[in-house]
């Protein structure tokens, strides 16, 4: 049957997984949750934080949301307010991709681009001392604030966490990347009160200081923090595996050398995961699902650019992909 809707959010594929054999060479399901109006997961948390706010007073017809993000938030932030008729005002920096940034302009959002970061905390302190000010200077704007803000991990709570339980009843570990922490902390809460024996495993990038690891360089956006959340316990990780950004680019490139286009946040998802099985040999044959954030439209002016990686990382991350798919395929994986 035809699926008819009248509203974006009315649409998200939720059951959709690929098996990784053939593409990374080790027992994975990935989880995919950018099939939505908004390219990405987030739409589920921005959805969620939004409704609060209106079920609670706070936000009224004709209201104003801002929001810090890197990307990904900024669009689903951009679809929700369009569809229901609020103004939003996105602070975010240089990282963001071009196409992120030109998709909230379409929808209608007001875009402003943080260019140097702040002495201690990065692009994300610089972003929300920005944000700080706006709500100073402009009375009823609405800061949202999703790295604080439970709605975040409440969304993942009632739909992300449940969806893979019911997907695959004998999961036995979960990989989920940290940004702001939503989706990490929804899925593990979930699985802590109803499945606890699952072993959940954060995949961070190298230069966030989420789980207290120095700050460091980061240009891929979507992973990591410069400040940590105020949402994330980090006790309801059971692991957390670190990720370079070379090595996301590797991931992402030998995935689309299989067909498929997914983001930068998930290229780091699948490079954790694969990281870990293979540490972990005992569960090598365990059933394992990561969640994959979005898809790669928004990173084809730099994941999957050949000049933006060279001059990020040296030419030789792209040749090492190559090297390794020719294997995959002399192997036949």
């Amino acid at each position: 049957m035809a699926a008819i809707i009248a509203n974006p959010l009315d649409f998200n594929v939720d059951d959709l997984y690929v098996d990784l054999r053939q593409s990374i060479g080790c027992r994975l399901y990935l989880k995919c949750e950018g099939f939505n109006f908004a390219g990405s997961i987030k739409i589920k948390a921005a959805a969620e934080m939004v409704g609060a706010m209106e079920r609670s007073g706070e936000l009224r017809p004709g209201g104003t949301l801002v929001e810090s993000s890197s990307g990904n938030m900024g669009v689903a932030l951009s679809v929700v307010a369009a569809s229901r008729g609020y103004r939003f005002v996105c602070v975010t920096d240089v990282r963001c991709t071009l196409t992120a940034r030109r998709a909230m302009e379409a929808l209608g959002s007001e875009v402003h681009v943080i260019t140097e970061p702040d002495a201690e905390g990065g692009f994300l302190g610089a972003r929300l001392a920005r944000v700080a000010r706006l709500c100073d200077e402009n009375e009823g704007y609405l800061w949202l604030n999703q790295y604080a803000n439970p709605g975040n991990w409440r969304g993942h709570y009632r739909t992300t966490g449940p969806e893979i339980a019911k997907a695959f009843p004998d999961v036995e570990v979960v990989f989920i990347g940290a940004g702001t922490t939503g989706t990490l902390m929804g899925c593990a809460r979930y699985f802590r009160e109803n499945r606890p024996e699952v072993t959940i495993v954060a995949v961070d990038t190298v230069g966030s200081v989420t789980f207290g690891r120095p700050s460091g360089r980061r240009l891929i956006p979507g992973l990591g923090t410069s400040v940590r959340p105020p949402i994330l316990d980090a006790s309801y990780a059971d692991d957390v595996v670190y990720v370079t950004e070379p090595e996301t680019v590797r991931t992402c490139r030998r995935l689309v050398r299989h067909g498929f286009l997914f983001g930068g946040s998930t290229g780091t998802v699948v490079a954790g995961a694969r990281d870990w099985l293979a540490r972990n040999a005992a569960h090598g044959t365990a059933t394992a699902v990561a969640i994959a954030p979005d898809l790669g439209g928004n990173y084809l002016d730099t994941v999957y650019d050949e000049e933006w990686v060279a001059r990020a990382f040296g030419a030789d991350v792209t040749a090492d992909v190559t090297a390794d798919v020719t294997a995959d395929v002399a192997a036949d994986v």
